[in-house]
């Protein structure tokens, strides 16, 4: 699954690569017109287009700019405070002191521009969501019946009621539920692909685990829930950055599909280029030859 950049000049080149047997729309990337004219465009490369919904994942919404301490997100949330917060895939630390709605007032924050779209991430038990699909992720269910596409990935899975809640929309869709917190780990254990195939998506599991090495466990417990289960996010990300992979990269790969994973998801940055996208296709067919 290879994610597609809506203007890019070689789409086509990469859905006729023989690994990719379906093309993700991420849908916080911008359009030019309307989700109708992207989709249709986009579903006649002849690869399988899933739209990726972000429903429930917290985002930021407007600006933020240093010194600050208020950050405004997607949805409005209830969390005990003080609790912390998670910029920048984890690597930028922030603590919450009080919530007021869709406002998180900070005790301190990245020192740096903050901008919109930017994913944050509250880890705290007592989190509590309020809301699912966004009016984005509505607009873009219309148009998906409209134009007669039917697959969906659906962030921040954690309930029967979220798959629900899209097949209300889009009756007949086909849904990846993306497991991104541990709500959503409990929900594959209990529930395993009744609701739709699984996907460990570690760029927030990652973050949402608590602890690091939780990380292992959690990627064990989806594809011991679904032994068909994709896995995504993080995948040779040394390639986005120069044309030799890192060692560590192509031992993380062979160590998904020791696991049993055999359905791998290509992020935003590996796929923003042609050079990029099409080497971590062919590195990761030569992996998969190696590990046998």
């Amino acid at each position: 699954m290879v994610t597609v950049p809506p203007y890019a000049t070689f789409l086509e080149e990469v859905a006729r690569h023989p690994l990719v047997r379906g093309l993700r729309l991420n849908t916080v990337m911008p359009l030019k017109g309307t989700p109708h004219d992207t989709l249709k465009r986009l579903s006649g490369y002849g690869a399988p287009l899933w739209v990726d919904l972000k429903g429930r994942q917290l985002r930021v919404v407007g600006a933020a700019i240093p010194p600050f301490t208020e950050v405004r997100v997607s949805h409005p949330i209830t969390v005990e405070t003080p609790a912390d917060c998670f910029f920048d895939d984890g690597r930028e630390y922030a603590r919450i002191m009080a919530v007021d709605g869709d406002r998180l007032i900070l005790e301190d924050g990245p020192r740096r521009f903050v901008g919109p779209g930017e994913s944050i991430n509250v880890v705290h038990r007592s989190l509590v969501v309020h809301g699912t699909l966004t009016p984005t992720d509505k607009g873009y269910l219309t148009a998906m019946g409209e134009v007669g596409l039917t697959r969906v990935m659906l962030s921040y899975c954690e309930s029967p009621a979220d798959v629900d809640e899209v097949r209300s929309l889009l009756p007949g869709a086909e849904v990846v539920l993306k497991i991104e917190s541990l709500k959503g780990l409990d929900l594959a254990r209990r529930q395993g692909p009744a609701q739709g195939r699984l996907m460990a998506a570690r760029g927030d599991l990652y973050v949402e685990v608590l602890e690091p090495h939780r990380i292992v466990r959690a990627l064990r417990a989806v594809v011991a829930a679904d032994p068909e289960a994709w896995v995504a996010s993080r995948l040779f990300p040394s390639l986005a950055r120069g044309a030799v992979p890192e060692a560590q990269d192509i031992g993380d790969a062979a160590w998904l599909l020791s696991l049993g994973y055999r359905t791998f998801m290509l992020g935003d940055e590996v796929c923003l280029r042609r050079d990029s996208v099409m080497a971590a296709l062919n590195l990761l067919e030569q992996v998969a030859e190696a590990v046998g």
